[in-house]
C-alpha cells in the first residue's frame, strides 16, 4: 500500500491557522477518495474532510466554512487547510486513503 506522511501540525493560538499537508509514496491516481481525520484524546476517530479523484469534496459540520481540503494529483499530496481554529479542533489529524490505510499522525493544539 501507499505510504502516507503527515506533516504541518503544531501549537496555534485559537483564531488561528495551520496548513497540514499529507505526502504519499507513490501515485495517488489509483484512490478514489482521500481524506482527513482526527482523533482527540478519549474520543473517537471521526472524518474531518474527504475529496475525490475529481475534487468533490465533504465536511464534517464542525468545520465547514473553516477547512479546506484539496488534492494535487501531481504531486501526491492532500493538504488541509484549518482556519478559524478553535480549541475543540485539538486532536491528532490523520490522512487515509486507499482504504484503511493510515498515517502516523501529527499534533495539532489550539490553546492560549
Amino acid at each position: 500500500q501507499v505510504q502516507l506522511v503527515e506533516s504541518g501540525g503544531g501549537l496555534v493560538q485559537p483564531g488561528g491557522s495551520l496548513r497540514l499537508s499529507c505526502a504519499a509514496s507513490e501515485s495517488i491516481l489509483s484512490i478514489y477518495v482521500m481524506g482527513w481525520y482526527r482523533q482527540a484524546p478519549g474520543n473517537q476517530r471521526e472524518l474531518v474532510a474527504t475529496i475525490t479523484i475529481g475534487g468533490n469534496t465533504r465536511y464534517a459540520d464542525s468545520v465547514k466554512g473553516r477547512f479546506t481540503i484539496s488534492r494535487d494529483n501531481a504531486k501526491n499530496t492532500v493538504d488541509l487547510q484549518m482556519n478559524s481554529l478553535k480549541p475543540e479542533d485539538t486532536a491528532v489529524y490523520y490522512c487515509e486513503g486507499g482504504g484503511n490505510n493510515w498515517g502516523q499522525g501529527t499534533q495539532v493544539t489550539v490553546s492560549s
